[in-house]
């Protein structure tokens, strides 16, 4: 423990008192002016020192009843089938609008419409947006090489809630920030919102919906992202199969709308002794480790690895799907991802943040926490 002198002054004595350091204290970032925000848990939140293995629900309103919806990080915008939508043909619409699921190979066909959203966690906290384009699907279609899609002229069931970024080049073009319902919140828990700092901190249990002083603090990994537009540019990756180095470097998606890992590496990080077949798509043979080092192999900020097959570890996805040898290095995490990493996206400062939570042995993760807050 380092003691500092006496003249360390009033400001840091009273930030003893409360319990803050004086480090942050002076140098409290750009979250200690924000205050409003809403926790939404989800309706199946793993019990406490539990896993998520699967899609984290919510429950969206237009105004009338609620339906559940599946929370996804890997898309950008609210996508439900028509149906659910009350009084869709009066409501202002933008015209034809479609987003594709690449995971799965569905493509949404319809017409993107404006109105408001309620958004309802399992505690009865909720947000409502200002009016927001949402797609209401009155048809899917598949792509060439779909890997789960069924065509359907008038599909039903359809609840989609995607809050994820830099999603435009992945068959996505018409998504970005304006459809995001989590960047464009009118009301918290029926309260105006006023002073709230744009993005959203999501964990295994639920996600808070605008960044604050109290929901940001611990031992944060911030990676500040590049500008794309209106838009920020996808998170920095480095992926080694095996050991091999130089790692495969490109970028990550942490995709709550998954199971499964889709990873695309070189064959100089997947040769063809290691790749077979899981009956549907390539993958790697059991045994091989994956480690994923953000931003950079050289310096990660936030790292962990898995050995496909085993079960026992809580980062491992479902199952692993190797997409491509050819196209630029990508990794898509799954929702496992959130059993050892909580996961912070601060749309108005342009960062990503990462806090270990300690739920996983430390053998197999980390976080080097940033030295300083991120500026804006």
């Amino acid at each position: 423990m380092t003691v500092r002198p006496l003249a360390m002054g009033v400001r840091g004595l009273a930030a003893l008192a409360l319990g803050v350091s004086p480090a942050l204290a002076a140098s409290p970032g750009p979250y200690a002016g924000f205050e409003q925000g809403a926790y939404l848990a989800y309706l199946n939140a793993p019990a406490r020192g539990g896993e998520l293995t699967r899609p984290p629900q919510l429950r969206i309103s237009f105004g009338g009843r609620s339906y559940v919806v599946v929370m996804d990080t890997g898309s950008t915008g609210i996508v439900v089938s028509a149906d659910k939508i009350p009084n869709v043909d009066r409501l202002q619409s933008l015209g034809p609008g479609q987003l594709t699921y690449s995971s799965s190979g569905r493509i949404m066909i319809g017409r993107w419409v404006v109105t408001p959203v309620t958004v309802i966690g399992r505690n009865g906290v909720g947000i409502t947006t200002a009016p927001i384009p949402v797609l209401a699907v009155d048809r899917i279609e598949c792509t060439d090489n779909a890997r789960r899609c069924t065509p359907h002229a008038a599909p039903r069931g359809i609840s989609m809630l995607g809050i994820g970024f830099a999603r435009r080049h992945d068959h996505q073009t018409q998504s970005g920030p304006s459809k995001n319902p989590f960047l464009n919140v009118a009301a918290v828990n029926g309260s105006k919102a006023g002073h709230l700092r744009r993005g959203y901190l999501v964990s295994s249990g639920g996600v808070s919906v605008g960044l604050t002083a109290g929901n940001t603090q611990g031992d944060f990994a911030y990676i500040k992202l590049e500008r794309a537009g209106d838009d920020w540019a996808a998170t920095p990756v480095c992926i080694a199969v095996n050991g091999v180095t130089p790692a495969a470097c490109g970028t990550l998606l942490m995709d709550t709308g998954v199971t499964a890992m889709y990873l695309t590496v070189p064959d100089s990080q997947a040769p063809n002794t290691i790749v077979t077949s899981n009956g549907h798509s390539p993958t790697l043979v059991g045994g091989t480790k994956v480690t994923i080092s953000i931003p950079s192999e050289a310096a990660p900020q936030a790292l962990y690895s898995f050995t496909v097959g085993d079960a026992g570890n809580p980062l491992a996805p479902a199952r692993l799907i190797l997409v491509s040898r050819v196209r630029p290095p990508f990794v898509n995490t799954s929702v496992h991802f959130l059993n050892g990493f909580d996961y912070l996206y601060d749309a108005d400062g342009g960062f990503v943040g990462f806090r270990w939570t300690g739920h996983a042995t430390p053998t197999i993760g980390k976080v080097v926490p940033s030295t300083a807050r991120p500026a804006n």
